[in-house]
């Protein structure tokens, strides 16, 4: 189905990361200098002295692994999440919107560190589960709720004439969303997706207070070893640099290559 409307190329939602792309010529620059000053860095601190450096980067790996599994895995169920409020909050159903508007509200307006303890702690309260799921769970519901706003500016961004088209050829409301909308808005809803994914691979972090031995906790179990804290959190700042500044462009290729396939 086509008409002469094209949906909206962009929404300006979240916080996750600067986006380097070629058109922004200072932040494309910086971008390139702090990601090869940042590997540069920790080759020479694990070369030019390996005690304590080096020992720190043997040490963690692991820790970089669960940081992934809490990333992925919140980042997905808070997807499906996002997707359901957001088409809550675009719903003419009154109860429906009201309890997707009441879910966005409440969760945007609570720190994230206070709902993981509190999600942590309330789940404890009927069912035990593994801290590493209690994590993800209670990112998941956090993130959730800005995906859901993600979805439905995404949502909102497909002319009214794509849905009235849909309905003139004989689609219900729930088909031309599921058939014409929900997929023309997927290409506007990847790029905030992927900033909203760094922004959660930072706030990662917090899950060390659950026992989760994240890269932030193993860092920390080998500075309270060794005490060289200095030096750890050094490591630490400089991985999670790495690793964002790795994953902001790759989300930069994927919007440029979404923006020329228009």
């Amino acid at each position: 189905m086509s008409t002469s409307e094209s949906p909206q190329s962009h929404i300006d939602v979240g916080d996750g990361a600067a986006i380097p792309t070629k058109s922004d010529v200072g932040l494309f620059t910086a971008w390139r200098i702090a990601f090869v000053g940042s590997i540069a860095c920790c080759i020479f601190l694990a070369v030019y002295k390996p005690d304590p450096y080096l020992a720190i980067f043997k040490f963690v790996p692991d820790g970089i692994l669960v940081t992934f599994k809490v990333t992925v895995g919140a980042i997905l169920l808070a997807i499906v999440l996002g997707l359901f409020t957001g088409l809550g909050r675009i719903s003419t159903n009154r109860l429906v919107n009201g309890i997707a508007s009441l879910y966005v509200e409440v969760i945007r307006g609570i720190p994230l560190l206070v709902q993981i303890f509190y999600i942590y702690y309330a789940l404890g309260r009927f069912v035990r589960i593994p801290d590493l799921f209690s994590a993800i769970i209670a990112m998941a519901v956090c993130y959730g709720a800005y995906m859901g706003e993600v979805f439905r500016a995404g949502i909102q961004s497909i002319p009214k004439g794509q849905m009235e088209a849909a309905l003139s050829l004989g689609m219900s409301r729930r088909q031309a969303m599921r058939h014409v909308i929900l997929p023309q808005s997927i290409k506007v809803v990847l790029p905030p997706i992927g900033n909203e994914f760094i922004a959660l691979l930072k706030d990662s972090s917090l899950v060390s207070i659950l026992a989760v031995s994240d890269l932030l906790r193993r860092c920390r179990e080998f500075a309270s070893e060794s005490f060289t804290y200095f030096e750890t959190y050094t490591v630490i700042a400089l991985i999670y640099l790495v690793i964002t500044l790795f994953f902001s462009k790759l989300i930069g290729i994927m919007e440029e290559r979404l923006n020329a396939g228009k």
